[in-house]
């Protein structure tokens, strides 16, 4: 499995490809109360729609826990808008990783109002 860093550094790279090659072709990504993206080729769809709305965005990883196959990272996450304003949210993103490392399942929580706001 990736380590926490690398796998915050290929959201931050905002390459949908990239990032989505770190799941399972059968995984899940769910960000808050959303609808699930099921399969590999669904979260890099979601996370492509995702990156047209932000300029940029960027992962402090402020602590992190790691619990056999799970990991949970709290994170500082800055966007950049695309009027050049950067927002600062705190997240948590809790995965899973089966026994060959790939993500199996991945949930993410973040309040992004402050971000889409006026």
């Amino acid at each position: 499995m990736a380590d926490t860093e690398s796998i915050f550094t290929r959201i931050d790279s905002m390459d949908p490809s990239y990032f989505a090659e770190l799941f399972a072709q059968d995984a899940t990504l769910t960000f808050g109360n959303g609808e699930p993206m099921v399969g590999r080729d669904a979260i890099a769809t979601g996370s492509a729609i995702f990156f047209t709305t932000i300029a940029g965005l960027r992962h402090r990883i402020i602590n992190q826990w790691f619990a056999e196959h799970d990991t949970i990272a709290e994170t500082a996450v800055t966007y950049t808008r695309h009027d050049g304003r950067e927002v600062t949210v705190p997240a948590v993103s809790i995965w899973s990783a089966a026994a060959n490392g790939l993500i199996r399942d991945y949930r993410i929580f973040a309040d992004l109002t402050p971000v889409f706001g006026s």
